[in-house]
């Protein structure tokens, strides 16, 4: 019969090319995956590897075999992560999955205070959500609903998406054509200045010039950072524009670092949520991470 064991070490082995570095990577002997390598070229009845020294070559059948196992033995490593992870009683761990920005404002500075383990995930919501519901996540903060019967979503606060610009920024001409209600006339302006966006997220820009142009943006920005954090940083004391959620530029405005620039003749906003199984086996946790991440929010 195959033993999974073989394949493990096999994939092993063809990823890290020699014996001694798959024996560190498995925590096993080098004579041990010596022999599981053996048994499984036994079991299939072709040679899987080229012996050289300090390096293993794999054949035609060996890449074959590597690419039919190689999807399904990354999706039973994570479930055997996610066992593992949730069968540590004394201090459990939790997934949670948000923007970096929300991280950074709202968690960042109390993960050291945290009474149990934490892992974060930021990416796009919908993979989030995924790993909500295989279990690799226990809590996420997201802006859209999944279509997943094994979720909950509780609305935890909403967010308006706002055009800003840097404190150097001339908005005579804009202040002016948004007094007139010149939406047209704002389109065009808005085309001719400087611009930032983020490298992952022109989500917040398209749903702004939806909503007041009934367009999409007819330009292409000048300056494709990172994060909002680096639009910040370049604003603060300079010239541009972008769009992005009140929340995260709320203190520069305050500290008129930045400007606000227009709030949109329709506003924009979103609900965010916490996402979560509907049975969990750390409820006491995601809800004193919940309570934790809505001090914080308004304080």
């Amino acid at each position: 019969m195959l033993n999974l064991e073989w394949l493990r070490t096999f994939k092993t082995i063809y990823e890290t090319g020699n014996l001694s570095a798959a024996a560190q990577e498995l925590y096993i002997s080098q004579p041990g995956v010596s022999l599981h390598l053996r048994s499984l070229e036994t079991y299939t009845g072709y040679r899987l590897f080229e012996r050289e020294t300090r390096k293993m070559i794999p054949t035609e059948r060996a890449i074959i075999l590597y690419n039919c196992i190689f999807d399904s033995l990354n999706t039973l490593t994570q479930v055997e992560q996610t066992i593992c992870r949730n069968s540590k009683v004394d201090k459990p761990t939790i997934g949670v999955g948000m923007g970096f920005e929300m991280f950074e404002q709202t968690l960042e500075e109390h993960i050291a205070k945290l009474p149990f383990n934490l892992i974060m995930k930021f990416g796009e919501y919908g993979e989030m959500l995924h790993d909500l519901d295989t279990g690799a996540l226990d809590l996420v903060l997201t802006a859209k609903k999944g279509q997943q019967l094994n979720l909950e979503y509780t609305p935890f606060t909403k967010e308006r998406i706002v055009l800003i610009c840097g404190s150097e920024t001339a908005t005579s001409a804009l202040n002016e054509l948004i007094l007139e209600g010149k939406t047209t006339h704002i389109r065009q302006w808005l085309k001719e200045q400087i611009w930032f966006t983020t490298a992952a997220d022109m989500e917040h820009l398209k749903h702004f010039y939806l909503a007041n142009f009934d367009c999409l943006p007819d330009f292409k920005p000048n300056y494709v950072v990172p994060n909002f954090g680096s639009i910040l940083r370049c604003l603060q004391g300079g010239k541009g524009f972008a769009v992005m959620p009140d929340f995260l530029c709320k203190k520069e405005i305050e500290s008129k670092t930045i400007k606000l620039a227009w709030e949109g003749c329709s506003q924009v906003e979103n609900t965010l949520h916490f996402a979560k199984r509907k049975k969990t086996m750390h409820p006491k946790e995601i809800r004193q991470l919940e309570e934790l991440l809505t001090g914080n929010w308004f304080a």
